[in-house]
C-alpha cells in the first residue's frame, strides 16, 4: 500500500467508496466524475502506479482484471456494447497513479476517444 496513494485509500476503507465488486484482487466502484450512464473504476489491491510499470509478474493480475471488466458489463447489462481504457501517465490522462480500467457504457462511444 502507498500511504499517499487515493485508490490505496479505498482499498484499506480509509475513503469510503461504493463498492460494486470486490474479491481477493480487486476492487470496482463507480467514477466520480462519470463519463457515460455507466462508468465504473475496476483497481487492483495491490499498489501498481501504472499500466507502465506493470511486470511479468502482473500477467494474471491484469487479465483478472479485464475478466473482472466483462463480468461487470454483463452484470451492469452492457450488451450492446462498452469500452475498456487504461490512461497511463500524465500525457495518456492518468490523474491518479494507481493502476485501473475505466468500464465505460450506456450510450455510443465515439472514435477517436481523446
Amino acid at each position: 500500500m502507498n500511504t499517499d496513494c487515493l485508490f490505496c485509500k479505498i482499498v484499506a476503507g480509509d475513503i469510503p467508496a461504493k463498492r460494486v465488486h470486490e474479491d481477493e484482487l480487486c476492487l470496482a466502484f463507480p467514477d466520480i466524475n462519470p463519463q457515460a450512464p455507466t462508468h465504473l473504476l475496476i483497481i487492483p489491491k495491490e499498489h501498481i502506479a501504472s499500466q507502465a510499470k506493470a511486470m511479468a509478474e502482473h500477467k494474471l493480475l491484469l487479465g483478472h482484471l479485464m475478466a473482472t471488466a466483462a463480468e461487470l458489463a454483463r452484470t451492469h447489462k452492457l450488451d450492446k456494447g462498452y469500452r475498456v481504457v487504461t490512461n497511463t501517465g500524465d500525457d495518456g490522462g492518468q490523474t491518479v497513479h494507481h493502476l485501473h480500467l475505466h468500464l465505460l457504457g450506456g450510450r455510443p462511444m465515439g472514435w477517436p476517444p481523446g
